[in-house]
């Protein structure tokens, strides 16, 4: 009997095979497991940022309408286990063992046939689609893209409704330099008569995906024509918008922060109202109530009131303007700190620039991570400011000197907000407990 421990160690062996693009492989494995990913009904998410969001604001809607509802997506924020969940719960230890001990023996055979062993996002989706398809069986599974679209090994299911969030200048070393090249890689989801939600917004973007849905006869919804979202009202702890459709208006509140998150939870409206041509039965109360409880950690999530904190995984230049954005519509008259690290193979300076201007006092720092840029290498890029090398100190401090009015933004990596989290929430527990 494999561990548990043995088990993840053994997944993320599989990263010494790098990021393998193609599906040959991909539908070789499933082919040895039975081909799993043929038997669940599913909706397919990719685009460069609101993947997570789009999820989860799709599967409480899913949720409240009565549906059981299977998520995988990437990365993980606190645990592993995360990546494969069912109705929002991670899959238990022993379920995720009993998984790989099915796929790690076809995984090594295929070491040293023509198509090579399979990578660790290969090996992860594969145990997702068996998952769904043996362990639990939901009455809908949301696939998130992991890279790009078309050579994703996600793409080879056939969704109900594919969507499209939203492109940007991300992994261009394998997507390509433009956004046209970007949205060509994300189109690859779409299939033959499958409807398409798009929330893209770029002209050069929206018309390839445009050229690409009509190539395959697929009906195209896009966000701003079709459908709309209008922003209200920025509520305390969520926004309140217009969704109109049709000539219809219905207003919705959300506990997620910033317009870029209304256009996430607009997406999701409709494509849930796609999914009732399959026999899904959600009604705008299951929407309100849906929306309401969506929570996906690290997006302009609030952890502490006092003094006020937020985590947000703005990883690429379009999260960064997404987040000044939001401080300009929410922070205005707070002084507003920034603590920010990053992958040294993301773009960094498009994403340093804006936020330096957008903050009064950016601190830069570093984390134990293989790709993580140093904090001076991000000063050299930013032009100066705030080194911090030990960030676990610097919010420490922050914690205890903080005063009303100022407002401390953690950004960067999602990988370094996994790291930050537990340790602050810890650090403001103590602090509790102590005054």
């Amino acid at each position: 009997m494999m561990h548990y421990e043995d088990a993840v160690t053994w997944i993320h062996s599989r990263l010494r095979l790098g990021i393998k693009p193609g599906l040959q492989r991909m539908e070789e494995l499933l082919g040895k497991l039975g081909n799993p990913h043929r038997s669940i009904r599913a909706v397919h998410i990719g685009g460069t940022n609101g993947k997570g969001s789009t999820v989860t604001f799709l599967r409480n809607i899913l949720q409240e309408a009565g549906y059981t509802v299977g998520t995988f997506t990437s990365p993980y924020f606190e645990r592993f286990n995360e990546r494969i969940s069912m109705n929002g719960v991670p899959i238990s230890d022993e379920a995720l063992t009993s998984l790989v001990e099915r796929v790690k023996p076809i995984a090594e055979e295929m070491e040293d046939s023509e198509w090579g062993g399979p990578s660790e996002f290969e090996v992860i989706t594969a145990m997702n689609f068996l998952y769904f398809a043996e362990y639990e069986t939901p009455d809908i599974v949301l696939e998130e893209v992991g890279l790009g679209g078309r050579l994703d090994s996600t793409n080879v299911i056939t969704p109900l409704v594919s969507v499209i969030t939203s492109i940007g200048m991300d992994h261009m070393q394998f997507l390509g330099n433009s956004l046209e090249d970007i949205a060509f890689e994300k189109a690859g989801i779409i299939k033959a008569g499958v409807p398409v939600v798009s929330g893209v917004s770029q002209p050069e973007a929206a018309a390839v995906i445009s050229e690409q849905a009509e190539q395959k006869h697929s009906q195209l919804h896009v966000l701003g024509e079709g459908f709309s979202a209008v922003s209200m009202e920025h509520l305390p702890d969520g926004e309140r918008f217009r969704y109109e459709e049709g000539g219809t208006t219905e207003s919705f509140d959300m506990t997620m922060f910033g317009m870029h998150q209304v256009q996430n939870a607009a997406v999701s409206i409709k494509v849930a109202g796609l999914l009732g041509e399959h026999g899904f039965r959600i009604d705008p109360v299951h929407m309100k109530r849906g929306l309401l409880k969506a929570y996906w950690p690290g997006r302009m999530e609030k952890v502490s009131d006092t003094p006020l904190i937020f985590l947000d995984g703005a990883h690429n230049p379009e999260g960064v303007a997404a987040l000044v954005s939001t401080i300009q519509e929410r922070f205005q008259g707070m002084r507003v700190s920034s603590l920010f690290a990053a992958l040294k193979d993301k773009d960094l300076k498009p994403m340093i620039e804006p936020l330096k201007t957008a903050v009064d006092h950016l601190v830069l720092t570093q984390f134990d991570f293989p790709r993580a840029a140093s904090g001076s290498e991000l000063r050299e890029l930013a032009g100066g400011g705030t080194v911090e090398v030990d960030w676990k100190q610097f919010v420490e401090e922050y914690v205890a000197t903080a005063r009303e009015g100022e407002v401390l933004l953690i950004t960067g990596s999602l990988y370094f907000l996994s790291e930050v989290k537990p340790y602050l929430l810890k650090k403001l527990e103590n602090n509790r407990i102590n005054k």
